[in-house]
């Protein structure tokens, strides 16, 4: 007799699968942003699931791709604090924002879907589900963002604006479709 998880931890590579890319665990003395370079070609979507601990209450979760600085990327959000609604959307940014970054108390969970990195015939899209606590009320983010520039993702970038305090923890995630 098998047990489940036996039989599905041992199937690989098919459609749909997620395939553990690298993590990042933030230590001692924060970082400024967490970074993942060189990203194999090997997958059809990318996801980063993120768990951070901010050093400030009211920063944002900034994503770049490939070191691009330019201004380039466009987002469109909508949240919710349970009390009020915000939606919106900005272009010619330096950076697709993804989410509040929470405080040292209320962690941000964050998770992001990079689709078709690696294909160079369009524009690259992102997609976030979001939130964080703010001891007792919070915000959840839905959030979208475009990368206008047609290259390969290589490597990706995320900030916070001030730091990821130690215990944060960023994943990234290879998506195989069929």
């Amino acid at each position: 007799m098998s047990l489940l998880g036996i039989i599905a931890s041992s199937k690989l590579g098919d459609a749909g699968d997620f395939e553990s890319i690298a993590t990042v665990s933030v230590g001692s003395g924060g970082a400024a942003n967490v970074e993942f370079t060189s990203i194999p070609a090997t997958f059809t979507h990318l996801q980063v699931r993120l768990i951070n601990l901010s050093s400030s209450a009211g920063t944002n979760l900034e994503l770049r791709f490939n070191s691009d600085t330019g201004t380039n990327y466009d987002t469109h959000w909508l949240y919710g604090s349970g009390s009020s609604v915000t939606a919106g959307a900005a272009a010619s940014l330096d950076y697709v924002w993804v989410a509040g970054a929470g405080s040292s108390t209320a962690p941000a969970g964050v998770v992001v879907d990079i689709l078709d990195y690696r294909n160079t015939n369009k524009y690259k899209t992102v997609r976030t589900l979001g939130g964080h606590d703010t001891n007792g009320g919070g915000y959840i983010y839905f959030i979208s963002g475009l990368w206008r520039n047609t290259n390969a993702i290589t490597s990706l970038k995320i900030s916070c604006g001030v730091n990821f305090n130690q215990y944060s923890q960023v994943a990234l995630y290879g998506i195989r479709s069929a």
